[in-house]
């Protein structure tokens, strides 16, 4: 029980952060979203990981496209 709770907090402190922030985006708590996914991909067989990816995929994206860049002024 100890290994799953370590994978868990490794997961949470260094993955890609989907869950969180679409439960943030919807209201929701990260455990109910992280569930759905889970349950997602054993009833489609694997297409929940792969929607998983894509979403994980178009946020680092849009991280890198809407950093927010330092004003010349502020330094």
């Amino acid at each position: 029980m100890r290994i799953v709770t370590e994978l868990r907090h490794y997961m949470e402190k260094y993955g890609f952060y989907v869950s969180t922030r679409m439960a943030d985006r919807l209201g929701m708590r990260a455990r109910n979203v992280r569930i759905t996914f889970i349950y997602f991909t054993f009833a489609t067989l694997g297409a929940g990981f792969a929607v998983y990816l894509v979403i994980a995929f178009w946020l680092r994206i849009k991280d890198l496209i809407y950093v927010k860049r330092s004003s010349v002024f502020d330094l």
